[in-house]
């Protein structure tokens, strides 16, 4: 398996490797959720072996896509107020 390391990353790594459940807890979501979601490659992931970690910052800036796409997607689907 590919290793999703270098997704769009420069410089050297920093920054802590999390486990699922960490994953899960942050996320408040279960840890079955977060195993799915990197299965389908729908998070990003770090591949260790058999391993899957998380890189905290990449995880952060997994969250901020999702907030990003949400406020667009509110924004385009409210009436104008000039119509």
């Amino acid at each position: 398996m590919a290793s999703r390391l270098h997704t769009g990353t420069t410089g050297s790594m920093t920054g802590a490797l999390l486990t699922a459940d960490q994953v899960a807890r942050l996320l408040g979501v279960p840890t079955s959720w977060v195993y799915e979601q990197s299965r389908r490659g729908l998070i990003p992931t770090v591949t260790l072996g058999r391993y899957r970690r998380y890189r905290s910052e990449a995880i952060d800036e997994w969250i901020e896509e999702r907030e990003a796409r949400a406020s667009a997607r509110k924004a385009r689907d409210q009436p104008s107020a000039a119509g």
